[in-house]
C-alpha cells in the first residue's frame, strides 16, 4: 500500500516537473559574428515553433573554435570558413558526419554612409591604398579571422595587398571592423556583403569579384559535446522556412532545402 502510494507520489511529481524540464531545454550555438542578425531571426522562428530557447555567442570563427577546443560548452558551431571548421574537427570536438556547407557569402567595400565614394571598380591593378589616403582601412585579422583572410587573398591576387597592408586596422572580428567604418573611424572596410546590408552607418561602394579569393563558405555542425534536441535544429536550418530568412539577409544557401 504505502509502496503504491509512493510510486503514485513520485509519478505525480515527475509529471508535474516534465512540461517545466521542457521549457528550459536550450541549445547553445558558437556561431561566426557576421550570422548574428540572420541567425538570431531563425533561431526565434525555431523557438516559436518548439519551445526550446538559444544561448548564442558569436565572435570570430577562429576564437569560437579554440574556445570549443579548450572545453567551452557548446552544442552548434558556425564557422565563416571551412577552415576552423576543419581545425575543430581535426581537434576531435566536432561530430563530424553531422557537418553540412550551408551558406555562402561575398566581400565588398564599404565606406562611411556621408563618404563623397560612390562606386569602386575592383579588378586587377586596383589601389586601395591610395584610394584611402592617409585613413585607415578596418578588416578582420588577417591572421585568424575568416574576412580578413578573405579580404587578404583578394588583395594579394589583385596586386594591392602590399600597399595596402600597413593601412590596415585589423579587428578581432568582422562586426567589429564594421563598427569602425560606421563611426568614420576607417575610411574604408573590408567586409561580407551581408554585414553591409544590416548596417546603415555604411555603404558598398565595391564587390570583390568572386574569383579573387576562396570561395566563402560556412559549414554547420554539432559538437561532440551537444544534446540530444541539437539534431532537431540542424535539421530546421536545412528547410524551406530557414533558407528564406537567410536569403533575406543576402546569404546564399548551398544545398537544396527540405520543407
Amino acid at each position: 500500500m504505502f509502496r503504491i502510494a509512493g510510486l503514485f507520489t513520485a509519478f505525480v511529481i515527475l509529471a508535474a516537473l516534465s512540461p517545466a524540464a521542457a521549457e528550459d531545454k536550450t541549445i547553445t550555438v558558437f556561431a561566426a559574428a557576421s550570422m548574428k542578425n540572420a541567425l538570431d531571426e531563425v533561431d526565434a522562428a525555431y523557438t516559436a515553433k518548439t519551445g526550446i530557447k538559444f544561448s548564442v555567442s558569436y565572435a570570430a570563427s577562429s576564437v569560437l573554435a579554440r574556445q570549443i577546443e579548450q572545453g567551452a560548452p557548446a552544442d552548434v558551431f558556425v564557422s565563416a570558413d571551412t577552415d576552423w571548421m576543419d581545425y575543430a574537427i581535426s581537434k576531435k570536438t566536432i561530430n563530424e558526419p553531422t557537418r553540412v556547407n550551408l551558406l555562402g557569402n561575398s566581400i565588398v567595400l564599404i565606406a562611411p554612409k556621408d563618404s563623397k565614394i560612390d562606386n569602386v571598380t575592383i579588378a586587377q591593378g586596383f589601389d586601395l591604398a591610395k584610394l584611402a589616403g592617409d585613413g585607415r582601412i578596418a578588416t578582420g585579422d588577417v591572421r585568424s579571422v575568416p574576412a580578413g583572410k578573405y579580404a587578404k587573398a583578394a588583395l594579394e591576387k589583385l596586386g594591392a595587398w602590399q600597399a595596402a597592408e600597413p593601412k590596415l586596422a585589423m579587428a578581432e572580428s568582422v562586426r567589429a571592423a564594421l563598427t569602425l567604418v560606421a563611426r568614420g573611424e576607417a575610411n574604408f572596410g573590408i567586409v561580407y556583403s551581408t554585414d553591409a546590408k544590416v548596417e546603415p552607418g555604411v555603404k558598398i561602394v565595391g564587390t570583390f569579384p568572386a574569383d579573387s579569393h576562396p570561395a566563402i563558405i560556412y559549414p554547420v555542425a554539432a559538437t561532440t559535446a551537444a544534446k540530444p534536441e541539437t539534431n532537431g535544429y540542424l535539421a530546421f536550418l536545412r528547410t524551406t522556412a530557414a533558407k528564406t530568412i537567410l536569403e533575406k539577409y543576402g546569404f546564399r544557401f548551398l544545398i537544396s532545402p527540405t520543407t
